[in-house]
């Protein structure tokens, strides 16, 4: 019997990865789903052995399910590069390094490309694919894929997305996905395209008018939400001062949600913050920074 998914039912969004979190909460809760993060629940993260996207998307959707008893939506998505044999591929992230330092990994790429005179014009070849499993307690599981074609630019170009958008130009775009508004990269990205047919498989009939940006249907809480998300994933300078603005224009929208609005409030809990968080040693200088601002918005 084939498990079906209903208006209020609760899925676990099955990854740590805030972006990843955000993202997949975006396209999900305009048809009346409810989202929680298997960080939010404390699950474990399962060690990726498969040799697959598709095959570290259903371990993840399942070992999600099993422990939570809920339904499970789990992403394995990355950066395949022609002229590098696919990589990194499944291992898009580990070429991040252990703090997901994605401009140390862009660098890498160019790097592995320039040594194998990829660089000519009009770029090497490359796409992002992502592979979405919806799994159940009782095991059954369904894949669903998606790709989006391009090619590799460098320097990287734009500060919005995460990972290695900014140096990602998408077939027929003149912007690379970091340079992309977030709703037209969601347009088109992968993990668009593989939740479009994960919609037509699953959420036939729930969708409730349309799909409106959570930031927006959620008000103040909604985009504090997405800031989280983006301080967690920015690597780069750019990236930084794309959220930088993003922040100027929260504080401009939901100054009643911010704790500490006023600069000489705003500057004392960043210094509380930074004082007593205890996990700061290892963050990328531009992540910690955004973080110290954002935690500077509400810490108490």
């Amino acid at each position: 019997m084939t498990n079906v998914l209903e208006a209020g039912m609760r899925l676990v969004v099955a990854s740590h990865n805030a972006g990843k979190v955000w993202e997949i909460k975006q396209l999900i809760q305009p048809f009346g789903l409810d989202a929680v993060s298997a960080g939010d629940l404390n699950l474990p993260e399962p060690e990726e052995t498969e040799t697959t996207f598709a095959g570290n998307a259903r371990l993840k959707a399942v070992a999600a399910a099993t422990a939570s008893g809920l339904p499970a939506l789990a992403d394995d998505s990355g950066l395949e590069v022609d002229c590098l044999g696919g990589a990194p591929g499944i291992y898009s992230a580990r070429w991040a390094g252990p703090t997901k330092d994605f401009s140390l990994a862009m660098k890498k790429v160019a790097e592995e490309v320039k040594q194998r005179h990829g660089w000519s014009a009009p770029g090497p070849k490359a796409n992002f694919i992502c592979a979405l499993c919806l799994a159940w307690p009782d095991g059954q599981t369904e894949v669903f894929e998606g790709r989006v074609d391009g090619v590799l630019v460098w320097p990287a170009r734009g500060g919005n997305g995460f990972g290695y958008d900014p140096m990602f130009l998408a077939e027929g775009k003149s912007e690379t996905f970091g340079e992309m508004e977030p709703a037209e990269k969601h347009a088109m990205s992968h993990r668009s395209r593989a939740f479009e047919i994960f919609k037509a498989a699953k959420l036939d009939g729930l969708e409730r008018g349309g799909g409106a940006d959570v930031a927006t249907a959620n008000g103040g809480a909604g985009a504090f939400e997405g800031l989280s998300a983006a301080a967690a994933n920015l690597s780069t300078r750019a990236e930084l001062a794309a959220f930088v603005g993003h922040l100027r224009e929260d504080l401009k929208a939901n100054p009643g949600n911010w704790e500490n609005a006023d600069l000489p409030r705003f500057l004392e809990a960043m210094q509380g913050w930074l004082q007593d968080e205890t996990s700061l040693e290892d963050e990328p200088r531009w992540r910690l920074l955004a973080k110290a601002l954002l935690a500077a918005s509400m810490y108490e």
